[in-house]
C-alpha cells in the first residue's frame, strides 16, 4: 500500500496531535509539582502544547482540503496507539490485556480501511 502525500500529511498531523496529548500530560505533571499554571516551566510547556495544537489544526485543515474525510480519518485512530506507547515509555503507565487487544483490533481495522 503506497500512501499519497495527503495521507502522509494526515499521519504527520496525528503524530502532532499525539505529541500534544503527551505534552498536556507533561504540563499536568509540571502543574502538580509547581502548584501554579503560571510557574515558568509549566507555562512554557503548556504554551508549547497550544502551539503544537494550532499547527496540527492548520495542517489538518490543509489535509481536509485535499482529501475526503472518510479517506484520512481512519489515520486518526493511530493516536490510540501512539499516545499509550508514549505514556508507557515516558510515564511508566501500564495497560491491561484488553487494551492491548483493542490496539490490535485498531491496527487490523486500519489495514482493512487501507485495502478498501
Amino acid at each position: 500500500m503506497i500512501l499519497s502525500a495527503t495521507q502522509w500529511a494526515a499521519i504527520v498531523c496525528v503524530i502532532g496531535m499525539s505529541l500534544g496529548q503527551v505534552l498536556f500530560k507533561v504540563s499536568a505533571v509540571s502543574l502538580n509539582e509547581s502548584g501554579s499554571i503560571f510557574a515558568p516551566r509549566t507555562f512554557l510547556i503548556l504554551s508549547g502544547t497550544f502551539v503544537v495544537y494550532v499547527l496540527v489544526s492548520v495542517g489538518w485543515v490543509w489535509v481536509l482540503r485535499k482529501a475526503q474525510l472518510g479517506e484520512v480519518f481512519p489515520f486518526y485512530s493511530l493516536a490510540y496507539i501512539l499516545v499509550p506507547l508514549a505514556s508507557y515509555h515516558l510515564f511508566d503507565e501500564r495497560f491491561s490485556n484488553g487494551y492491548l487487544l483493542g490496539v490490535a483490533l485498531i491496527i487490523g481495522g486500519l489495514l482493512l480501511c487501507g485495502r478498501g
